[in-house]
């Protein structure tokens, strides 16, 4: 299957950078949320990117418009039905993720791919929800889309071959390097990443090491690129609390469970950037 058209539901920070990647790459994007405001927001960031990539002569004015223009916003889901491949991008909620499936499958051809921008959740779960599990893949994008080179390609159980070579061809086309991965919790990068994360914790709570020094040491001893708890602070600390709950009940491993000074962290609302203050404060 040749993917021209891409819908994406949900305009947020994940959304709204699928849609950059792949309008930049000469890709139809129909971009659906719930209200318009949120749409044009969504639209909006894509347009302050776009103009950051001018600025660093990465991109022309004109490469811009084109690229704006191949986005169409809409709040109704029956817009999604002339694309390829529909990409959900919401919030990391099963239950949310269920409802939208089930709204978007009701109004899309049967022929249609979907794919969930999950980091977490379970693709074989998710697709069994509906009725074209073949055709139900994960893509797990990485934050900031727009740069960061890696899909995970995430294989549910009733997933066709097909499906996968139609969204490995894409993340290609989108100039991405994909990795394809069995479903399993975490899949293969949080799955390293997060424990790691967590254990970064224990060694903060036990008073090994300063939070500056824990960082210079992942960062200058083993080339990381920012040092796990500030990454923490990145991810938001409830949600890297989360995941750990997730694989502690999922593996029933006491090696999983998340350091206690993660979870009173998350209990005082220090969740990291997004609250002004986590590890560090901002």
């Amino acid at each position: 299957m040749s993917i021209r058209t891409v819908g994406i539901i949900g305009a947020g920070t994940m959304g709204n950078g699928i849609a950059q990647a792949c309008a930049v790459s000469g890709i139809d994007v129909v971009m659906v949320d719930i209200s318009d405001a949120a749409v044009q927001k969504g639209l909006a960031t894509v347009a302050g990117s776009l103009d950051r990539l001018i600025k660093k002569d990465k991109l022309t004015a004109a490469d811009k418009d084109a690229a704006l223009a191949r986005i169409k916003t809409s709040t109704d889901y029956a817009d999604l039905a002339k694309a390829q491949l529909v990409i959900e991008a919401a919030t990391e909620n099963f239950a949310l993720k269920a409802k939208i499936l089930q709204q978007a499958e009701a109004v899309l051809p049967p022929e249609t791919l979907i794919a969930s921008n999950t980091s977490s959740i379970s693709i074989t779960k998710m697709a069994a929800l509906t009725n074209r599990p073949e055709q139900f893949i994960g893509m797990h994008f990485f934050n900031p889309v727009p740069m960061m080179a890696l899909v995970e390609i995430i294989r549910g159980l009733q997933t066709s071959d097909a499906t996968h070579e139609a969204v490995h061809a894409l993340a290609l086309a989108l100039g991405k390097t994909p990795i394809t991965v069995k479903n399993a919790p975490g899949f293969v990068v949080n799955r390293i990443l997060v424990p790691m994360i967590n254990e970064a914790f224990f060694v903060l709570a036990e008073g090994l090491a300063t939070p500056e020094d824990i960082d210079a040491g992942m960062k200058l001893g083993c080339n990381q690129p920012i040092g796990p708890l500030a990454l923490a602070d990145m991810v938001g600390l409830d949600v890297c609390l989360a995941v750990m709950n997730v694989y502690l009940e999922e593996f029933g491993d006491s090696k999983y469970r998340p350091c206690p000074l993660l979870k009173e962290m998350v209990a005082a609302g220090r969740l990291g950037r997004k609250t002004g203050r986590g590890v560090y404060a901002y």
